[in-house]
This record gives C-alpha cells, sequence and structure tokens, in this order.
C-alpha cells in the first residue's frame, strides 16, 4: 500500500495527515501555531514557528509509512519576507486577518479601475489579500524596500516560506491558486501581473515561480528528518479544501468552519465575475484540470465563539455552546458577529459587532444562541449570493470543519438555506484534499474514484417554516443594517 501525506499550513495549527490510496484517512498529527496582535487590526505569526510546527506535526508520522507523494496548501494570504543570502525573516509573517494595510487601499483608491482589477485578479482592493500589506511594509521599512529592489529579499505565502527554508532555499514556489490570493496575479493568463506589480511596487525577481498545482516539483525534507520526500501538490487550504469535499463540477460548493468560514463554488473551467460582493479565484490548475470558483469569506465564525468563551467567560468550552443555546428562552436576541469587520458579501472593514433586543431577562444562554444565530446567517448571505451569480441554487451545502459539529449551529443554516447540509465525515477534509490532489499526481487517482470515497457523517435537512425563515432574516436585516448605519 502507498501512501499520501497531506500537510495543512493553517491560521491556527498545522496538521499532517496520512492517507491511503483509496483517500481514506490513517492518521494525523497536529502542532499549534501561535499568534501575536501587537495593536488594534494587526495579526502576526512568528515565521520560524511556521516551520517548526510543519516539522513537528509531519516528523512523528514519517517513518511509519511508505509515504508515495506529498501535498501542502497554505493559509493563503499570510506572507513573510527573507533575506535571500541568510534565509532569515526581516517581517514577521503578516497573516491574512491583519488590516495594516487599509491605508495602502484608501491610497490607492482613486488611481485604480474597480473592474479592471477585478476582471484581472478576480479580486477586491482589500487589505485581506498580500500586496497592500507588503505594500505597506515597504512605505513603513524603506531598507526593506530597497533591499528588495536590489534583488536581496524574497517573498513568499506560508508554503512557499517552508518550502524553501526546507529545501535549503532550492525552491521558491507556489501554484496558481496561491498566487491569485496576492493581487498581484492576473487569474486569465497565469502569470504575474506587470501593471499590478507597479502599482504595489514589487520587484518581480522578489515573487515565486509558479508552478501547476499538481505535478512532481522536486524532494524536500518536511520533517526536518534527512529524509526528503517528493512533493507533488500545493494549494490554498480552502481550495484544498473544495477539492477535499469532491466539489469537482461546476455548481458543488462547500463551507469550511475554523476561525473564519470560508465559502468557495466550483464554476468550472472559464472565470466569472460575481454581482453580488464575492471574489473570483483559481480553483486549481495542472495538465488541463482548471476550475475556478466564487469565493465568500466570513472573517469571524468559530472566533465568536472562542470569544464568547474567553472573553466574556460564558462558555467553559467551545463545544458547550451547543447546550448553552439549546437552554436559550429569548429569541429576540440578535447578534451581528463582526468581530473583524463584515468580509463578503459586504466588504465593510470599518463595521464592528453588535448586540440587539437585550432586557433584563437576557442570559448568557441567549446571546451564545443569538451569536450562532448570526454566524448561521453570515453563511446564509454567502450562500445566496453565490446561488444568485451562479444562477441556480446549490443541490447541497458540504461543511466541514470544528463548528461544523455543533447540531444547533448546522440545523439552523440548514433551515435558513432550505437546503440540505452535510458534514463530511472527516473534520480534516482540507489535508485530505491536498493529499488526494498529490495522489492524482503522483498515483493517477481519478476524480471519479474521489467523488465516490467521499461520505458524509451526518446530513441536517430544513425544518423551518417559510413564515418563521423570513421573521428569522427580516430581524437579522433589520439589525445588520443598524450596524452599518451606525459606522457610516
Amino acid at each position: 500500500m502507498k501512501y499520501l501525506l497531506g500537510i495543512d499550513q493553517g491560521t491556527t495549527q498545522t496538521t499532517a495527515v496520512i492517507v491511503n490510496e483509496n483517500g481514506v484517512m490513517i492518521e494525523k498529527n497536529s502542532a499549534q501555531l501561535p499568534a501575536r496582535f501587537p495593536q488594534a487590526g494587526w495579526v502576526e505569526q512568528e515565521p520560524n514557528d511556521i516551520v517548526r510546527t510543519v516539522k513537528e506535526a509531519c516528523a512523528p508520522l514519517l517513518d511509519k509509512y511508505d509515504i508515495a507523494a506529498v501535498g501542502f496548501d497554505n493559509q493563503g494570504e499570510t506572507f513573510v519576507v527573507w533575506d535571500v543570502e541568510t534565509g532569515e525573516a526581516v517581517t514577521p509573517a503578516i497573516v491574512w486577518q491583519d488590516t495594516r494595510g487599509q491605508s495602502v487601499c484608501d491610497a490607492l483608491a482613486s488611481h485604480i479601475d474597480p473592474n479592471l482589477l477585478r476582471q484581472t485578479t478576480g479580486l477586491l482592493l482589500d487589505s485581506y489579500f498580500s500586496a497592500p500589506k507588503l505594500k505597506w511594509v515597504f512605505e513603513n521599512n524603506p531598507e526593506i524596500r530597497q533591499r528588495a529592489h536590489e534583488g536581496k529579499l524574497k517573498f513568499g505565502t506560508t508554503e512557499t516560506w517552508v518550502i524553501w527554508k526546507l529545501s535549503g532555499g532550492k525552491f521558491h514556489i507556489t501554484d496558481p491558486s496561491t498566487a491569485s490570493r496576492t493581487l498581484l496575479f492576473d487569474m486569465n493568463k497565469f502569470e504575474w501581473d506587470e501593471k499590478l506589480l507597479h502599482l504595489f511596487d514589487v520587484p518581480r525577481g522578489m515573487l515565486p515561480e509558479v508552478k501547476p498545482s499538481a505535478g512532481y516539483i522536486g524532494d524536500v525534507d518536511f520533517g526536518g528528518t534527512g529524509k526528503p520526500l517528493p512533493l507533488h501538490a500545493l494549494l490554498v487550504d480552502q481550495q484544498a479544501a473544495l477539492f477535499g469535499q469532491a466539489c469537482f463540477k461546476a455548481g458543488e460548493m462547500k463551507c469550511s468552519f475554523g476561525t473564519g468560514s470560508f465559502l468557495l463554488m466550483n464554476i468550472g473551467d472559464k472565470p466569472k465575475l460575481s454581482n453580488n460582493g464575492l471574489l473570483t479565484t483559481v480553483g486549481w490548475n495542472f495538465n488541463g484540470h482548471t476550475a475556478y470558483a466564487f469565493d465568500g469569506g466570513i472573517f469571524v465564525t468559530g472566533a465568536a465563539v472562542q470569544w464568547l468563551r474567553d472573553n466574556l467567560k460564558f462558555l467553559s468550552d467551545s463545544a458547550s455552546s451547543y447546550d448553552a443555546a439549546k437552554k436559550s428562552t429569548d429569541m429576540g436576541v440578535v447578534v451581528v458577529p463582526a468581530l473583524q469587520g463584515l468580509a463578503a458579501p459586504h466588504w465593510r472593514t470599518d463595521v464592528q459587532g453588535a448586540m440587539f433586543g437585550l432586557n433584563r431577562s437576557t442570559t448568557s444562554d441567549d446571546i451564545v444562541r443569538a451569536t450562532l444565530d448570526g454566524i448561521a446567517c453570515r453563511v446564509y448571505e454567502v450562500v445566496t449570493a453565490m446561488a444568485q451569480d451562479a444562477g441556480t441554487p446549490p443541490p447541497h451545502l458540504k461543511v466541514d470543519g470544528g463548528p461544523a459539529g455543533n447540531p444547533y449551529l448546522m440545523q439552523m443554516i440548514a433551515d435558513l438555506l432550505d437546503l440540505e447540509v452535510q458534514v463530511s465525515a472527516s473534520v480534516e477534509a482540507t489535508a485530505i484534499g491536498i493529499a488526494n490532489l498529490a495522489g492524482v499526481s503522483a498515483l493517477g487517482t481519478s476524480f471519479d474514484e474521489l467523488g465516490k470515497n467521499w461520505k458524509s457523517e451526518k446530513v441536517y435537512t430544513p425544518k423551518m417554516t417559510k413564515e418563521e425563515r423570513g421573521k428569522k432574516l427580516q430581524k437579522w436585516n433589520k439589525a445588520l443594517e443598524a450596524v452599518k448605519v451606525f459606522h457610516n
């Protein structure tokens, strides 16, 4: 039996999984990745911690299995800048959630055509993406800018950085799905865009080579044990989850729950632009297989439950949010969990969270339930936008990640969408997805085989009446408008 290693380099941890030839997970190992918050809106990680967590997650698995291929997925927009000679980072890892690039976006807004930007990149001018934050680094660190333009520095998202380090500087690479998250990449031509490089003041020489999403790249020592393994697949984590959820046909979609929630819908092999506040992104591109996707990010979902637990002390652990929601009796409370702005489909980074409908009898259970309802309403908004753009509702919604194990939240999403919600049998759909993509390259595994092997652990069917749904969404929309007005 040949085995595949899938490495999911996520925001809060790095997870490594061993998958067999049939796409079934055999074993997994994780290493926690800390973050720091130096000031409001800033989110950073220590670059060497990212490398350390990859080695720690992989090392215990490597001696046990005959690994035929490795797949590596990454956080997407999080990046590092490092010295090409010493290999040492000159910036922290600036995380996708970080908003320091907003001033750059504000300054550039009058100098760009947003429609042309969307047609080229599929994206909006937003600090979510790498380029505005990189330009901020240059503006605030003239020495780093100068060294970059002298060819002395390299740029990379987390997989680029780790692979550089663990290959001893042999590989400086990324793939089209990750490149399409920078605001520097032409998603139509699959190459870095010279006009955007000029706009963001980024020298071409510091950017990685864009390799296909699947195909043999080279051998890399991921465990740091002196045993290099063949690298065969690279993707952004959300695209890896789309692949892992076997969403191979246009119209199929998934929602991965974690710190935030990220919804992707496969839209086929031609890019389409959204009319409803969504992004267009590269799903994967290799050997004649191209998939584009509509992308809708919700930046705070699991993090909202952590906030209830850690900041408000309403919960002993995140899992107890289910029991709290079931005990709630006041259905009049509404929470808009915009703790880091409203991303898709609103794109209002200035909006903050709010609670409505509080009274003397309101309990912590009511606020927990209303927060879960708010998360479900945010998912409803993004799925509805995708269905409108696609011209047809999805056949169902596939979900994965920790909060997918909350029955209250999943039932509420099914009820609001009036759609079947299928919970993946594996919470590690992302890591399994990148391992399976490596298997497509190294073992010749077919999409059909992977589709047949996908299984749901639980299915939620809608139970809410049309009238109840209408009332719930009406209250949500009122609350949403109120927070937008408050922050105007």
